[in-house]
């Protein structure tokens, strides 16, 4: 669990962290160097959950060993599907981390939502909708890593 009062924002108290896969973890199907290792870190606080459509199927394959859930969406909408799922963990206990216009409902949802603009770029919704935006998942990962650095950046 990560607890952190942030003045004029919120007091956050996270259990879960939920990421979108291709465009936020991974690049063409591929994790993004350095990924894997922050994941590891921070499943030792948090519930780590992966979801995602699975467009290249190539998720399962390249977390397996990780300490984390993958529900893979089926079907349509995606957008609905993820922020179903968002609720059902309790979104007032969840940050999560994505680009793309199926992310942006369950980053509006939780209390803590990070957009990152990776390689596939960030769709601007979810952009509005997120509380951040970080120029990569790297650094938005640190930001979990190193709660002081949201403090820095979400208080008025």
């Amino acid at each position: 669990m990560i607890k952190i009062s942030i003045p004029g924002f919120k007091d956050l108290v996270l259990k879960h962290l939920v990421l979108d896969y291709n465009g936020t973890l991974a690049l063409d199907g591929k994790p993004v160097p350095g990924v894997k290792k922050l994941i590891k870190k921070l499943s030792k606080q948090l519930d780590v959950h992966i979801l995602t459509a699975d467009t290249h199927k190539t998720c399962a394959q390249h977390v397996a060993g990780l300490p984390v859930r993958v529900s893979v969406i089926e079907g349509r909408p995606e957008d609905k599907a993820k922020l179903a799922y968002i609720k059902a963990l309790g979104g007032h206990q969840c940050a999560c981390i994505g680009n793309g216009m199926n992310d942006r409902l369950m980053l509006g949802a939780c209390v803590l939502g990070i957009a990152v603009i990776g390689g596939e770029c960030a769709a601007m919704q979810a952009c509005i909708k997120a509380d951040l935006l970080a120029q990569g998942i790297i650094q938005a990962l640190e930001l979990l890593d190193k709660p002081q650095r949201l403090l820095a950046t979400l208080r008025c």
